[in-house]
């Protein structure tokens, strides 16, 4: 007998005509791919090299990048939270990454550093136009602005950004405000810019520019609030369908309880299976009774508290189903975002939660 445990299949296929969609909605920009988080649980040097077609990649922090270029990535990299201590520009330089600034202390640590570096930095200015989390002040930006172009450790190229906050949700004026903001704060420079996430790609064309810098997008998954065109209906593919398999069935009687607790009764004659699959390995702990789960090409519901190591669906009373078939949690035929929804949380934790344990298989 062969089972296959919990298994992240990544289909790099499905990546490279994501990131098609991508280029068709913005045909004039560059991109800069985020891969932050372990590319979104997706693996970070495995994603990297299946996307020579970006002109850049974003992580977060030092680390993610320097295993970047330990693999052999040679693509322009940059830090999207900046650099968090002055010793960390010399690293950046001889590696030629670059970084995002958003507020002072980052200023400084550059324009006034007594450490060599190689060459300049490549820096990103990143203005505060409404998200309210990184980001300088829009009256401070020409202080910032001068500082970096008079500095000699700055490369004169200084793209300027900003973040979105509700770019996915249409009927939300902030993101026409948070346009109008940045376009009058850096009015009359020349400089690249960027500010379309994900949901911005979408639907505030006007706001591709130079540079976007897609995330969720890329990995098939819709970015857009309810109500939301579906990933499918923008044209995206799921490019990891995480999978296990059904290691027991049983049948039970009315009135049995099932799992800890025995949170979950059967109100009649059914088949209970069993799936290799717990929090142990990433799926969500607080998924509800009735989470939908794919087998044989139908949906069937999560039944009990999810388990360490397993979890329980129920098959119905008339299940043809048995021990070794294969059980998608979510992916190809059955989205993440759905999952999600009966998880309470987002598309975002359920990819970024896949711990070590799950296997990866790469198509």
């Amino acid at each position: 007998m062969t089972l296959r445990t919990a298994t992240a299949v990544i289909d790099c296929k499905a990546l490279i005509d994501n990131f098609a969609v991508i280029k068709k909605k913005a045909p004039d920009s560059q991109v800069l791919a985020v891969l932050k988080a372990n590319a979104y649980g997706h693996g970070l040097e495995r994603i990297a090299k299946a996307l020579p077609q970006a002109d850049a990649f974003g992580v977060a922090r030092l680390d993610e990048a320097l295993a970047l270029r330990v693999a052999g990535v040679i693509k322009p990299i940059v830090l999207l939270e900046g650099v968090f201590n002055a010793f960390e520009l010399p690293v950046l330089a001889v590696n030629k990454l670059q970084t995002i600034v958003h507020n002072e202390e980052q200023l400084k640590a550059i324009t006034d550093t007594n450490l060599v570096l190689e060459e300049p930095l490549k820096v990103w200015l990143k203005i505060d136009t409404g998200m309210h989390r990184l980001g300088i002040h829009p009256k401070d930006f020409q202080y910032y602005y001068q500082s970096l172009k008079n500095s000699s450790n700055v490369h004169d190229d200084i793209v300027l950004m900003s973040h979105f906050s509700c770019a996915d949700d249409l009927e939300n004026s902030v993101t026409s405000a948070q346009i109008q903001l940045f376009e009058s704060t850096i009015e009359g420079l020349a400089n690249p810019r960027s500010f379309a996430n994900s949901a911005a790609i979408n639907a505030w064309p006007q706001s591709h520019y130079e540079w976007i810098r897609p995330g969720l997008m890329l990995y098939g998954v819709s970015p857009m609030t309810e109500p939301k065109p579906s990933a499918k209906e923008l044209g995206l593919k799921p490019v990891m369908t995480l999978q296990s398999s059904l290691i027991a069935i049983r049948e039970i009687e009315a009135g049995s309880a099932v799992g800890y607790g025995g949170a979950w009764i059967s109100d009649k004659k059914t088949t209970i299976g069993v799936v290799a699959i717990g929090y142990g390995d990433g799926y969500p702990r607080h998924a509800v009774n009735g989470t939908p789960v794919l087998i044989n090409g139908r949906k069937v519901p999560l039944i009990g508290k999810v388990s360490m190591d397993m979890i329980t669906v129920d098959l119905g009373e008339n299940s043809t189903d048995a021990v070794g078939d294969l059980v998608t949690l979510w992916g190809q035929g059955l989205a993440v975002e759905e999952v999600a929804k009966y998880a309470t949380t987002i598309p975002y934790e359920l990819l970024c939660n896949i711990t070590r344990r799950v296997k990866v298989q790469v198509n």
